[in-house]
């Protein structure tokens, strides 16, 4: 590594803790009713999208309703995706006369963006029309990561309020999510990547010729504002099939920084937005340094990995598959951010990664998206393990356990346990069932340990909602279109309906004053338990699957043998 290197990991963390207070604490107030500045230019906009909805913006919801207009709004959304790719043929803004999409490529891909998971199994560029990339995908980024701080902030409510039968209304939430944190955010960022080069322009391709005298066409169209709010929304979808490694994608090293910096800052921020609502602004921040403690280490062991002598090669930090603009170091960096972060954008082949820098990429995924995470989806992922934690530490000395005033019971442990087994199971049998299916197979581009890590981590990337590729699998399949969709869907809604469950019935306990033998949340060796119940769960639960991609892998890389 480079003092460049250095340089930048710092003052992207240093960047990350300084915007987190601000923006947290503006989050706060927006989810709080508060007024703030930007509700005398926007606030037009939301009072005429409840008076068009005909949504009762005073009226809140139990977690049951909360949990069926969620469904009832994935649903819908859906079948509109669906209906723009199988017509866009047929539908304006389509200057190259892209096709039709096939049934189950739509149905996968509508599952995709409305689960926040973006998994792209088609070339963007090739596949969708400027129509649907913007009405259709754009769109969804917005509300997808919309709907993903809703329920971070109705679990939020949960806990914090008091003998309450309501968390709040699920379409007042998703819309000031929407207006006053996801669409201001994303014009100034959209602006910010059309002066850095991005492309934003409605002009049809470009056919030039180039040095050799061979003709090559130049994709073009309305990139820029996709990738603001696929970033800053961690959704992660391409506009093109290269994703951040395009140069119109991602155009300068300023660009690839602002857009890295992006993917976390939504999560790190409503970490103080936690502590804003639940009156323990130190819990927040033991969160925030939680997640930002295992983020700097991962990390750290990833690029250790990736500067090791590769003893086949000879060589350290080999630059097949990376992005020659940016360097080891940026491709590795992006892929330990996007992978925590559940934003699936890519500037490099993560398949290319060393093997167990590949399987940093797999763990950070595995464990929940939690360090940082999807906006919304990390919060609330972490929370599964502090409730899971609280009830381990009050099992160990005898006590009933109690989080924030309130008495952590069978109840919520059966919806947290679900919530965090739901994903692993949806992982572990997606990849059993590929192994010995000839139809799975076939897409594999290598054999042995490299074969069995590219399912892996489709399957982990669906599950997890991620969307990032591991390349060298071929899945725009009939197969792999409908299991990843599955994974998709258990990822998503398996984990937020026990969530809600969660909220609705901490929210109805009455608040126990802490006591001397009460287990304080707000200190450094809480953060260690915490983190030692999110690595121990993992390591039960993926170990041999791990053992079985990317450590074996490694392990005959060191014997010269590779796949």
């Amino acid at each position: 590594m480079r003092i460049n290197d250095y340089i930048q990991f710092i003052a992207y963390v240093a960047l990350l803790i300084a915007i987190t207070p601000p923006l947290g604490r503006f989050m706060a107030k927006v989810f709080q009713g508060e007024k703030t500045w930007l509700h005398k230019p926007l606030g037009w906009l939301e009072n005429l999208t409840y008076k068009i909805s005909g949504i009762n913006s005073k009226e809140e919801m139990g977690w049951k309703g909360y949990a069926a207009a969620f469904m009832v709004f994935h649903v819908i959304g859906i079948i509109v995706l669906m209906v723009f790719q199988m017509t866009q043929a047929w539908l304006p803004l389509n200057p190259q006369a892209l096709p039709n999409v096939s049934w189950h490529s739509a149905l996968n891909t509508s599952v995709s963006f409305i689960t926040n998971t973006n998994w792209q199994g088609y070339s963007g560029e090739v596949t969708m029309s400027y129509l649907t990339q913007m009405a259709a995908l754009t769109v969804q980024n917005f509300l997808s990561a919309a709907c993903g701080i809703a329920i971070a902030i109705a679990l939020t409510r949960g806990i914090a309020r008091r003998s309450s039968s309501t968390i709040g209304n699920f379409w007042v939430d998703t819309t000031r999510a929407t207006i006053y944190i996801l669409l201001p955010i994303c014009v100034i960022f959209t602006l910010i990547l059309v002066g850095q080069g991005v492309v934003q322009t409605f002009a049809a391709y470009i056919d030039v010729i180039t040095l050799e005298g061979l003709k090559q066409t130049i994709g073009l169209g309305p990139a820029a504002s996709q990738v603001a709010i696929k970033m800053l929304g961690t959704n992660g979808g391409g506009f093109f099939n290269a994703n951040a490694a395009h140069p119109f994608e991602n155009t300068t090293a300023l660009s690839n920084f602002l857009q890295m910096l992006s993917i976390f800052s939504i999560g790190g921020a409503l970490t103080y937005t936690y502590g804003i609502m639940t009156k323990s602004r130190k819990h927040g921040w033991v969160i925030f340094g939680t997640m930002l403690a295992m983020f700097i280490a991962f990390t750290t062991f990833s690029l250790m990995s990736e500067y090791t002598t590769n003893p086949v090669f000879n060589q350290a930090g080999i630059m097949e598959g990376k992005e020659t603009r940016f360097g080891v170091f940026n491709s590795v960096f992006f892929s330990t951010i996007t992978t925590s972060a559940s934003c699936g954008a890519v500037n490099a082949m993560h398949s290319s990664l060393s093997p167990l820098s590949g399987g940093i990429a797999m763990v950070n995924m595995m464990l929940g998206e939690i360090i940082f995470g999807g906006v919304g989806a990390g919060l609330y992922g972490m929370l599964l393990f502090v409730l899971l934690t609280v009830f381990i530490a009050g099992l160990m000395v005898g006590r009933t356990p109690e989080y924030m005033g309130k008495k952590i019971e069978a109840r919520e442990m059966t919806m947290v346990i679900l919530a965090i087994l739901a994903p692993c199971a949806s992982i572990l049998i997606g990849t059993a069932i590929s192994a010995v299916s000839p139809a799975a197979l076939s897409s594999l581009a290598n054999k042995g340990p490299h074969g069995f890590s590219e399912m892996l981590y489709a399957f982990t990337s669906a599950a997890a909602n991620n969307g990032s590729a591991f390349a060298g699998l071929s899945a725009n399949t009939l197969y792999y279109n409908l299991m990843l969709a599955i994974a998709m869907f258990i990822g998503r809604f398996a984990i937020i309906i026990p969530i809600l469950a969660v909220a609705g019935s901490l929210a109805q306990k009455k608040y126990s004053p802490p006591s001397a033998g009460t287990f304080e949340t707000d200190t450094g060796l809480f953060a260690v338990l915490l983190v030692g119940v999110i690595l121990i769960v993992g390591a039960l639960t993926f170990l041999p699957g791990l053992s079985l991609g990317p450590i074996v892998e490694h392990l005959m890389m060191i014997k010269g043998q590779t796949f």
